[in-house]
């Protein structure tokens, strides 16, 4: 079992990676103080395939889990949702010294993140997700939210998760379309802090792509290494944090104008990596090679490179001006100055970007 561990004083916690450790989740749990209700927040498909090994190792132990289910998808990411996962905790009489745990994906994690941390002022959780994206990304750093029609993630909360349960062997069910959705954000720690990662990816991209199980260990860790070097010195975002949303401006953008419905998170993302360093190009900051090799490694991995057609540059420019790095109408990304190293909140001005956008 691979081991790390996010450095927040108080708040700190452990990420755990192995294969087939589902079922030992009940036991770990018997070294947090909590009560012995667990509600389990995961979507139909997810809980069909793993719910049952979670509810068997937690009944095992003496915990009563029970299990909420929300449809699967990122429009379901809401407050309608999340109001029906508060209302059940509520009607199951869960108190502070309940928990919750987060099994599934981004959106699982994210939403049941953001009912921890309202719920009676704040619960513990635990993530436990089970596809690459949210094992490499969303599952590590507390970042919680619910979309708004306006804008994605717009709502939400800091709050850190009791511990990370990553089981590399949940990846086998997952569809293929997803995982190289999962492998933009991987490559996206490559980019933005670690130029040897980066070449270990381009270096490996055949045994990733087959799902060698050492070489996925070996990329989770890496890249949840990173996350949690990163938030451990900035845990709200105050500036080095702020590394983590390259691609994220324009990539949040495309997700909001098309209605979280055409491309998944990482697509999105891929195509935002794309395009912010284009601009980074365009500016004189990244070269024509790193640029070059940043959109080939998404090209060779099966992600998209290019905006979708017909997507209004004013639109796009308009959602961006949303966006919650901004700072009295300026326009702030994080674009890459050389693979490995990043300009955080560098202010753009709308004449550039529709420049990109419209190229």
């Amino acid at each position: 079992m691979e081991k790390l561990r996010v450095e927040l004083g108080e708040r700190s916690y452990e990420i755990l990676i192995d294969r087939g450790n589902l079922s030992l989740i009940g036991e770990r749990l018997l070294r947090f103080s909590i009560s012995k209700k667990i509600g389990i927040i995961s979507n139909p498909k997810v809980s069909e395939l793993y719910g049952q090994k979670v509810i068997s190792s937690l009944q095992k132990e003496g915990f009563e889990p029970f299990v909420i289910l929300i449809p699967d998808g990122e429009h379901y990411k809401d407050y309608f949702w999340a109001y029906h996962i508060l209302t059940q905790l509520l009607e199951f009489g869960f108190d502070r010294g309940s928990f919750l745990i987060a099994l599934g994906g981004g959106v699982i994690g994210d939403i049941t993140g953001f009912v921890a941390s309202i719920y009676m002022r704040g619960i513990s959780y635990i993530q436990i997700p089970t596809t690459l994206l949210a094992q490499v990304d969303s599952s590590v750093g507390g970042k919680t939210a619910v979309n708004h029609p306006l804008g994605k993630n717009m709502i939400g909360t800091f709050w850190q998760p009791s511990l990370v349960w990553i089981d590399v062997d949940t990846l086998e069910s997952l569809p293929e379309r997803e995982f190289i959705s999962g492998l933009a954000e991987v490559i996206k720690y490559g980019v933005i802090w670690d130029k040897e990662f980066f070449e270990f990816l381009e270096i490996n991209r055949t045994k990733i792509l087959k799902k060698d199980k050492d070489i996925l260990i070996s990329i989770i860790k890496r890249a949840c290494e990173i996350k949690a070097e990163v938030v451990s010195k900035d845990e709200r975002e105050s500036a080095l944090r702020a590394i983590l949303n390259y691609g994220h401006t324009i990539g949040h953008a495309i997700e909001t104008l098309t209605g979280y419905s055409s491309y998944l998170h990482g697509e999105a993302i891929s195509i935002g990596m794309v395009h912010e360093a284009k601009l980074s190009s365009m500016l004189g900051f990244l070269d024509k090679e790193d640029f070059e090799k940043i959109r080939n490694i998404l090209k060779e991995f099966g992600l998209p490179v290019n905006l979708p057609i017909n997507m209004d540059s004013s639109a796009m420019l308009k959602t961006i001006l949303l966006d919650k790095k901004n700072i009295e109408g300026k326009i702030r990304m994080v674009i890459p100055d050389s693979i490995g190293k990043m300009k955080i909140n560098f202010e753009i001005s709308g004449e550039d970007l529709k420049k990109v956008l419209n190229e």
